[in-house]
């Protein structure tokens, strides 16, 4: 099974909507896919998939019942399915106290004599769920802050995919991208792969393509870069939806470069496959909606 994190340490570089068109190009190609966003705040991955209803019910099962060992379920009874059969575990309020859910557990099977490591019990309910009979693709979306929801996402996959922004003001985090490896694997005391980075808004001047270049010097694939695409993506966020819907059921005509971004999201997506050694069964051609289209009108 492919398992990977999408995450970076700086807001607002299109963490989650990367997460999301890569679970949809993994899953148009035949693959069945999770998705485990962990990230509590509001327009959130649940947010863009339309599945974030039940977020403020006090009475539903929730990851976080799960995480603790208090759960009134099954796994997949938590487990909802959106477009292009993507699975997802909806996120929910009680995310922004896993932090403290998690500790009180401790304290309590503390008491008794019993372990209870806090940053490996999303690995424990996703091994007892038997995901990896049930998927081939399992994507995490942790928030960019480190504690339990990055710990718990990066002990889970062990690979990072890393969505950068190509700027003056993403150059730090560029040029710490070894560090940032180095020190999340000495916290977690794991070896974590990273998969690829990811530039995004990438609109071609020399400073960026001199920051590029910067990533591949210190040995990070860069099998594709997002140019600046504000529209296509901010439509999906207000439609709910990936960019491979948005671009097939909300514009009135095909625009070559909206197809090119869909075209960069399914090579990213069979990049990844090969790194997991898994292979797509019915990968369509890259950024095509055709197949789609004949199947919708089927």
């Amino acid at each position: 099974m492919l398992s990977y994190a999408v995450y970076s340490e700086a807001g607002g570089v299109g963490k989650t909507t990367l997460s999301a068109n890569l679970a949809v190009a993994h899953a148009r190609a035949g693959l069945d896919v999770l998705v485990v966003p962990l990230d509590p705040q509001d327009g959130d991955l649940s947010y863009l998939f339309d599945v974030d209803q039940d977020r403020a019910d006090t009475e539903t099962d929730t990851l976080v019942h799960h995480l603790v060992g208090r759960a009134t379920g099954e796994f997949s009874d938590i487990v909802q399915t959106v477009e292009h059969g993507v699975d997802i575990v909806p996120e929910h309020n009680r995310l922004e106290d896993l932090g403290e859910a998690l500790r009180k557990e401790q304290e309590a099977r503390s008491d008794f004599g019993e372990s209870f490591p806090m940053w490996t019990q999303l690995q424990r309910v996703l091994r007892e769920a038997n995901i990896h009979n049930h998927y081939d693709v399992l994507i995490v979306d942790p928030p960019a802050s480190s504690g339990p929801h990055l710990y718990n996402a990066l002990d889970a996959t062990r690979n990072l995919v890393l969505p950068l922004e190509p700027s003056g003001k993403g150059q730090a985090s560029v040029s710490g991208l070894d560090d940032l490896v180095s020190n999340l694997e000495d916290q977690l005391e794991i070896n974590i792969g990273v998969l690829a980075a990811v530039p995004n808004r990438f609109k071609g001047t020399r400073d960026q393509d001199s920051i590029i270049e910067e990533i591949e010097t210190q040995g990070f694939d860069v099998p594709a870069i997002l140019r600046d695409r504000t529209s296509l993506l901010e439509g999906c966020w207000r439609k709910r939806c990936s960019a491979f819907t948005y671009v097939r059921e909300h514009r009135d005509r095909r625009r070559d470069y909206e197809l090119d971004t869909l075209e960069k999201f399914d090579r990213l997506a069979r990049h990844l496959e090969k790194q997991g050694d898994i292979e797509a069964p019915t990968p369509p051609q890259p950024g095509s909606l055709e197949r789609e289209e004949t199947e919708v009108r089927a």
